[in-house]
Protein backbone atom coordinates (compact mmCIF):
# COMPACT_ATOMS: atom_id res chain seq x y z
CA UNK A 1 0.00 0.00 0.00
CA UNK A 2 1.05 3.52 -0.89
CA UNK A 3 2.26 5.65 2.22
CA UNK A 4 -0.63 7.33 3.61
CA UNK A 5 -1.53 11.14 3.26
CA UNK A 6 -3.69 12.21 5.52
CA UNK A 7 -6.01 15.71 4.79
CA UNK A 8 -6.27 16.81 8.22
CA UNK A 9 -4.13 19.24 10.65
CA UNK A 10 -6.05 17.98 13.55
CA UNK A 11 -3.48 16.65 16.34
CA UNK A 12 -6.08 14.37 17.15
CA UNK A 13 -6.27 12.28 14.31
CA UNK A 14 -2.44 12.62 14.03
CA UNK A 15 -2.08 10.52 17.62
CA UNK A 16 -4.64 8.18 16.61
CA UNK A 17 -2.93 7.23 13.31
CA UNK A 18 0.19 7.37 15.37
CA UNK A 19 -1.30 4.79 18.31
CA UNK A 20 -2.42 2.34 15.39
CA UNK A 21 1.35 2.13 14.30
CA UNK A 22 0.05 3.96 10.47
CA UNK A 23 2.70 5.99 9.21
CA UNK A 24 1.83 9.18 7.30
CA UNK A 25 2.55 12.63 6.26
CA UNK A 26 0.09 15.43 6.48
CA UNK A 27 -1.36 17.79 3.54
CA UNK A 28 -3.64 20.32 4.58
CA UNK A 29 -6.85 20.33 2.36
CA UNK A 30 -7.33 23.39 2.52
CA UNK A 31 -11.45 22.79 1.73
CA UNK A 32 -14.37 25.57 2.62
CA UNK A 33 -16.36 23.94 4.84
CA UNK A 34 -20.36 24.58 3.34
CA UNK A 35 -23.24 25.15 5.59
CA UNK A 36 -25.44 21.62 5.87
CA UNK A 37 -28.00 22.47 3.82
CA UNK A 38 -31.17 19.55 2.11
CA UNK A 39 -28.74 17.33 3.24
CA UNK A 40 -28.39 14.00 5.34
CA UNK A 41 -25.93 14.15 8.24
CA UNK A 42 -23.72 11.13 7.30
CA UNK A 43 -24.43 12.19 3.08
CA UNK A 44 -22.56 15.52 4.35
CA UNK A 45 -19.98 14.32 6.29
CA UNK A 46 -18.92 11.74 3.84
CA UNK A 47 -19.58 14.44 0.84
CA UNK A 48 -17.22 16.71 3.02
CA UNK A 49 -14.44 13.64 3.42
CA UNK A 50 -14.18 13.00 0.07
CA UNK A 51 -13.44 16.98 -0.98
CA UNK A 52 -10.53 16.92 1.16
CA UNK A 53 -9.13 14.01 0.28
CA UNK A 54 -9.94 14.75 -3.72
CA UNK A 55 -8.13 18.37 -2.98
CA UNK A 56 -5.02 16.58 -1.78
CA UNK A 57 -4.80 14.23 -4.25
CA UNK A 58 -4.46 17.02 -7.03
CA UNK A 59 -0.96 18.30 -5.01
CA UNK A 60 0.25 14.89 -3.41
CA UNK A 61 0.83 11.67 -4.66
CA UNK A 62 -0.08 8.64 -2.31
CA UNK A 63 -3.07 7.37 -0.69
CA UNK A 64 -4.85 9.71 0.80
CA UNK A 65 -7.17 9.50 3.84
CA UNK A 66 -9.61 12.54 4.71
CA UNK A 67 -12.16 12.87 7.42
CA UNK A 68 -15.08 15.19 8.31
CA UNK A 69 -16.90 15.01 11.91
CA UNK A 70 -19.98 16.47 12.74
CA UNK A 71 -21.79 16.92 15.84
CA UNK A 72 -25.90 16.75 15.93
CA UNK A 73 -28.11 16.86 18.94
CA UNK A 74 -31.98 17.25 18.89
CA UNK A 75 -31.70 18.23 14.79
CA UNK A 76 -28.92 21.17 15.27
CA UNK A 77 -25.31 20.89 14.32
CA UNK A 78 -22.87 21.73 16.91
CA UNK A 79 -20.36 22.79 15.09
CA UNK A 80 -16.69 24.54 16.73
CA UNK A 81 -17.33 27.52 18.56
CA UNK A 82 -16.12 30.73 17.55
CA UNK A 83 -16.69 32.33 21.07
CA UNK A 84 -16.97 31.16 24.88
CA UNK A 85 -20.41 32.09 24.84
CA UNK A 86 -21.06 29.45 21.88
CA UNK A 87 -19.19 27.01 23.52
CA UNK A 88 -21.15 27.81 26.27
CA UNK A 89 -24.65 27.25 24.62
CA UNK A 90 -23.58 24.41 22.82
CA UNK A 91 -22.59 22.49 26.20
CA UNK A 92 -26.16 23.63 27.62
CA UNK A 93 -27.78 21.77 25.05
CA UNK A 94 -25.76 18.88 25.52
CA UNK A 95 -26.20 18.62 29.33
CA UNK A 96 -28.42 15.94 30.24
CA UNK A 97 -28.97 14.37 26.61
CA UNK A 98 -28.15 12.38 24.11
CA UNK A 99 -26.32 13.32 20.63
CA UNK A 100 -24.74 12.01 17.95
CA UNK A 101 -21.11 12.09 15.99
CA UNK A 102 -20.81 11.29 12.46
CA UNK A 103 -17.45 11.07 11.15
CA UNK A 104 -17.34 10.17 6.93
CA UNK A 105 -14.14 8.64 5.93
CA UNK A 106 -12.53 8.82 2.63
CA UNK A 107 -9.73 7.05 0.74
CA UNK A 108 -8.80 8.39 -2.53
CA UNK A 109 -5.89 7.04 -4.68
CA UNK A 110 -5.80 8.32 -8.64
CA UNK A 111 -8.85 7.53 -9.84
CA UNK A 112 -10.03 5.17 -6.84
CA UNK A 113 -12.34 6.17 -4.22
CA UNK A 114 -13.58 4.43 -0.86
CA UNK A 115 -16.31 6.76 1.47
CA UNK A 116 -17.62 5.57 4.36
CA UNK A 117 -18.71 6.58 7.90
CA UNK A 118 -19.49 5.89 11.14
CA UNK A 119 -22.00 7.32 13.36
CA UNK A 120 -21.74 6.95 17.67
CA UNK A 121 -24.46 7.89 19.96
CA UNK A 122 -23.14 10.12 23.67
CA UNK A 123 -25.33 10.91 26.48
CA UNK A 124 -24.00 13.94 28.37
CA UNK A 125 -24.88 14.11 32.26
CA UNK A 126 -26.36 16.90 33.39
CA UNK A 127 -24.69 19.90 33.58
CA UNK A 128 -24.92 22.67 36.36
CA UNK A 129 -23.95 26.26 35.33
CA UNK A 130 -20.64 25.85 37.52
CA UNK A 131 -19.22 22.71 36.14
CA UNK A 132 -20.07 24.26 32.28
CA UNK A 133 -18.27 27.49 33.49
CA UNK A 134 -14.89 24.99 34.73
CA UNK A 135 -15.03 23.58 32.00
CA UNK A 136 -14.62 26.69 29.55
CA UNK A 137 -12.18 28.02 31.94
CA UNK A 138 -10.42 25.40 31.36
CA UNK A 139 -10.22 26.33 27.60
CA UNK A 140 -10.90 22.55 25.81
CA UNK A 141 -14.12 23.58 24.30
CA UNK A 142 -12.68 25.80 21.79
CA UNK A 143 -11.28 23.82 18.65
CA UNK A 144 -13.38 20.97 19.42
CA UNK A 145 -16.68 20.45 17.38
CA UNK A 146 -19.64 20.33 19.99
CA UNK A 147 -17.54 22.27 22.24
CA UNK A 148 -16.11 19.08 24.33
CA UNK A 149 -13.30 16.63 24.16
CA UNK A 150 -14.27 13.29 24.88
CA UNK A 151 -10.61 12.06 25.14
CA UNK A 152 -9.16 14.80 27.69
CA UNK A 153 -11.38 16.61 30.83
CA UNK A 154 -14.88 16.29 28.60
CA UNK A 155 -14.69 12.50 29.93
CA UNK A 156 -15.93 13.88 32.91
CA UNK A 157 -19.32 15.32 31.39
CA UNK A 158 -20.18 11.76 29.52
CA UNK A 159 -22.76 9.71 31.13
CA UNK A 160 -22.85 6.93 28.50
CA UNK A 161 -21.49 6.09 24.96
CA UNK A 162 -23.20 3.64 21.79
CA UNK A 163 -20.42 2.74 19.44
CA UNK A 164 -17.29 3.83 18.75
CA UNK A 165 -15.10 5.97 21.32
CA UNK A 166 -12.65 6.82 18.53
CA UNK A 167 -15.18 7.97 16.63
CA UNK A 168 -16.29 10.51 19.09
CA UNK A 169 -12.46 11.95 19.06
CA UNK A 170 -12.85 12.09 15.22
CA UNK A 171 -11.02 9.07 13.72
CA UNK A 172 -13.43 5.65 13.90
CA UNK A 173 -9.79 3.16 13.63
CA UNK A 174 -11.75 0.50 13.56
CA UNK A 175 -13.94 1.47 10.61
CA UNK A 176 -10.35 2.94 8.76
CA UNK A 177 -8.73 -0.19 9.30
CA UNK A 178 -11.52 -2.26 7.45
CA UNK A 179 -11.50 0.13 4.92
CA UNK A 180 -7.89 0.08 4.11
CA UNK A 181 -8.18 -3.70 4.05
CA UNK A 182 -10.64 -3.45 1.60
CA UNK A 183 -8.72 -0.62 -0.60
CA UNK A 184 -5.59 -2.76 -0.94
CA UNK A 185 -7.68 -6.03 -1.78
CA UNK A 186 -10.09 -4.39 -4.34
CA UNK A 187 -7.65 -2.48 -6.71
CA UNK A 188 -9.15 -2.35 -10.45
CA UNK A 189 -11.71 -0.23 -11.71
CA UNK A 190 -12.91 2.65 -9.19
CA UNK A 191 -15.62 2.48 -6.47
CA UNK A 192 -18.03 4.85 -6.55
CA UNK A 193 -18.73 6.60 -3.42
CA UNK A 194 -21.86 5.63 -1.43
CA UNK A 195 -24.47 8.08 -1.10
CA UNK A 196 -27.13 6.75 0.75
CA UNK A 197 -27.11 7.02 4.98
CA UNK A 198 -28.97 7.16 8.27
CA UNK A 199 -29.67 10.75 9.53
Amino acid sequence: MSRLVLASQSPRRQQLLRAAGIEFRVVIPGVEEPRLVGRRYADHARALALAKAVAVSQKAEGLILAADTIVVCAGRVLGKPSSADEARRALRSLSGRWHSVYTGLALVEKERRLVDYERTEVAFRSLSNEEIGRYLAAGEPMDKAGSYAIQGEGAALIRAIRGCYTNVIGLPLPKLLAMLVGFQRRGGPPRRPRTSGGR
